[in-house]
């Protein structure tokens, strides 16, 4: 958003500079699922295919990832389409989060 700041009236009086103030809010975000005790490897795998059109060996090696260290980042980029992953993952009865990318 870009705001209007006054000149110092003792410099110029009556006149306004414009200032670009934007600040990024296309941070990026991390889609991450959690180990869970309920769901089988094949389902988590067959998942992550489906929701995030991985190879197989793409979506084993998140699965294994999720299996041996309890999560895994699957995807990352805007903040929108990153809450939208989250919950295809919940409504697929995964465990899932939202995280700043970095964080």
């Amino acid at each position: 958003m870009m705001s209007i700041h006054a000149v110092d009236p003792l410099d110029d009086p009556g006149t306004a500079v414009m200032e670009d103030t934007r600040i990024s809010t296309a941070a990026p975000w991390t889609v991450v699922i959690h180990d869970d005790p309920v769901n089988t490897i094949e389902y988590v795998i067959l998942t992550i295919q489906r929701l995030f059109g991985y190879a197989r060996a793409k979506a084993e090696h998140h699965t294994m990832e999720v299996h041996h260290m309890g999560r895994s980042i699957v995807w990352n980029g805007a903040k929108e389409k990153a809450e939208l992953y989250v919950h295809q993952l919940h409504a697929a009865q995964l465990k899932a989060s939202l995280e700043r990318a970095g964080e």
